[in-house]
């Protein structure tokens, strides 16, 4: 067995860490913002074990950890380091999920090439800085979308939002007059 490597991020948002691994996690991303939510993740659960830990993303290669308001990076990030190494090398699953889903869009010409632009384009960016981005609707010239991960609650997500993704969908999507986050 390869050894596992974790190494940390900071994100734009402060109150997340990016912990990255050298594995494949999931395909795809997932967002548990609370305890309840985690149920159906068995390293979600773990992780919520810690009282200082109030929310768990994980995509590709990454989980990325929101902390409460009173812990701090430097008491807890050497800790959640060593528990997500562990997890990763006891192959703790993230979840039950079948590893061959294949990305589909559904919708009008103009949804799909939204859809297809947000997935190629946005999505990556935003997995960088330990967030996802999902396409909701379009309708009348605006796209609703949700931000996940360091990107909800993140004080720069609205620049990112108005100033990078509108202007992207904008110059591509002719139709596009306005991207909308969905308040979380």
């Amino acid at each position: 067995m390869a050894t596992i490597n974790v190494y940390t991020e900071y994100t734009p948002n402060p109150a997340t860490m990016k912990f990255l691994v050298n594995k494949l996690l999931i395909n795809g991303s997932l967002d548990y913002p609370d305890r309840e939510k985690a149920q159906e993740s068995p390293f979600a659960r773990e992780l919520f074990k810690f009282n200082f830990v109030n929310g768990v993303f994980f995509a590709s290669n990454f989980v990325t950890i929101t902390k409460t308001e009173d812990a701090e990076w430097e008491d807890i990030e050497a800790i959640l380091k060593d528990f997500v190494k562990g997890a990763v090398e006891s192959e703790l699953q993230v979840k039950e999920v079948p590893h061959d889903e294949e990305v589909t869009f559904e919708g009008t010409e103009t949804e799909i090439k939204i859809q297809q632009i947000l997935h190629d384009y946005v999505r990556p960016a935003v997995e960088q800085d330990g967030g996802a981005i999902s396409y909701i609707a379009f309708e009348e010239g605006r796209v609703l979308v949700e931000l996940r991960g360091s990107c909800s609650g993140c004080p720069s997500s609205m620049i990112t939002l108005k100033a990078g993704i509108e202007g992207l969908l904008k110059r591509m999507v002719p139709e596009v007059e306005e991207v909308v986050a969905e308040a979380m």
